[in-house]
């Protein structure tokens, strides 16, 4: 079994989050959340096909829902029961690919 990934400290997750753009923290959890919203819903569901591939590959996995051309994300490392280095390099492939 792998060992978990560490944990971000207060610091590392403000100066990460300060580089995204519009995460922000879920309350009451340690995870970052960001609502996307597309043109209409082949483009949100070709961005969520895209990002899916990305997130297989890194073996990093969204919670996501999608209901017509809107897509809310929450990113959160599991086995490190928190917000890790994996999650802001998902969010930053997020971003990159809705601004494409």
């Amino acid at each position: 079994m792998r060992p978990a990934t560490p944990k971000l400290n207060a610091e590392e997750r403000q100066r990460s989050l300060s580089e995204l753009d519009g995460w922000t923290e879920v309350p009451d959890r340690d995870a970052i959340t960001k609502d996307f919203k597309f043109k209409n819903f082949k483009h949100a569901f070709s961005w969520m096909t895209a990002v899916a591939l990305e997130a297989e590959q890194a073996d990093h996995h969204p919670e996501w829902q999608n209901i017509y051309n809107r897509v809310k994300v929450v990113l959160t490392t599991h086995d490190a029961t928190g917000v890790t280095a994996k999650d802001i390099t998902l969010a930053k492939a997020m971003d990159q690919y809705a601004r494409n």
